[in-house]
């Protein structure tokens, strides 16, 4: 049998590969934008190091997102033009503060001195932006584009859910990559960070059983009512653990100084894991199936050759750069003194 004659598993494995492509951008992204969120909370020099945590690997995080994007649009191209047909405004948003975080990343220490105050913020707004942008995108997307009062509800929700989850793994890398006073602080912005991920947590999941949506009722029908149980048990033992370990760090030789990110990372990929159990086999909930959805046999057989090249590259990129760059953060450095004005 040509297995690219086979309809049944080229567009899941597609959808495998989409899933996996946005939970490791909503990971690795997802640090690099709390730690710029959090920037404006510390001095110049507690800022430049925090930047410096954050320097060597920012830019190729979001690698993921144009991946994750690019099988969308070849793979998925229904669900494609009808997802961005509700998301212009957030996508445009999100694109626009993206660009102004990467400029400001770069010139907040190149431009003038008197300058450098207006790229911070610039990088701070364009941090904000993005994870709220997010937020709202995926707080839509779950309720299936649903008009109405909670649909809209459960979208705010969801972007001010997404910001303490970015704040959390944010602070949790700080905890990692960084050391003395600027680690301590780093803790308190974890525990902080924590508290408000789980009360927006709770408030999201009393929102989305407000709408009319296929994963409030996937939520109050067996066996969706045991993960509706279990996520929350997993997420308050995970949650009471990072209090715990916050508390004690940091210890001698740095031990266990990794184990705040690790917790926020199994955080991430418990809700997202909950997320598409709400709308499995749909692509879009509510609206459109996998299978549906994807582009035919022949064009799926040539994007997966393309595919299984480009991504075990990036996967062995992101591997080894994660490796050279281990240990904790210096200042970042352009190897040249700011231009005088």
């Amino acid at each position: 049998m040509n297995p690219f004659n086979d309809p049944n598993w080229m567009p899941w494995a597609f959808a495998l590969l989409l899933g996996l492509s946005f939970l490791l951008y909503a990971v690795l992204d997802g640090y690099d934008l709390g730690v710029g969120m959090l920037s404006p909370l510390e001095s110049p020099a507690g800022r430049d190091r925090m930047v410096g945590a954050i320097g060597p690997f920012w830019d190729a995080n979001e690698t993921w997102l144009v991946l994750g994007v690019g099988i969308l649009l070849v793979a998925f191209p229904r669900a494609h033009g009808e997802i961005l047909q509700h998301l212009y405004l957030p996508v445009a948003l999100l694109l626009i503060a993206l660009i102004f975080r990467g400029v400001s990343f770069e010139f907040r220490k190149k431009a003038p001195e008197s300058q450098q105050p207006h790229w911070n913020k610039a990088f701070f707004a364009g941090s904000l932006v993005a994870s709220l942008s997010q937020g709202w995108m995926v707080g839509r997307f779950v309720t299936g584009f649903q008009p109405g009062v909670a649909a809209i509800v459960f979208a705010v929700l969801f972007s001010g859910l997404v910001v303490a989850s970015h704040l959390l793994m944010g602070a949790s890398w700080l905890v990692l990559k960084t050391e003395a006073d600027l680690q301590k602080r780093a803790l308190a912005w974890t525990r902080h960070a924590i508290t408000a991920m789980l009360f927006l947590a709770f408030a999201s999941s009393v929102a989305i059983l407000a709408t009319d949506s296929g994963l409030r009722s996937r939520m109050l029908s067996f066996p969706g009512v045991g993960l509706v149980l279990l996520l929350p048990l997993f997420g308050a033992a995970i949650t009471v653990l990072v209090r715990l370990v916050c508390d004690a760090l940091p210890l001698p030789d740095d031990r266990l100084a990794w184990l705040p990110f690790a917790s926020a990372v199994a955080i991430q990929i418990l809700g997202f894991a909950g997320l598409v159990f709400g709308f499995y086999p749909d692509i879009i909930p509510g609206r459109m199936g996998v299978t549906q959805a994807a582009a035919s046999n022949e064009s799926l057989g040539i994007i997966l050759v393309g595919t299984a090249i480009v991504f075990p590259i990036l996967i062995a990129y992101t591997v080894f750069s994660y490796w050279v760059f281990r240990g904790k953060a210096t200042d970042l450095s352009y190897g040249q003194d700011p231009p005088t004005p």
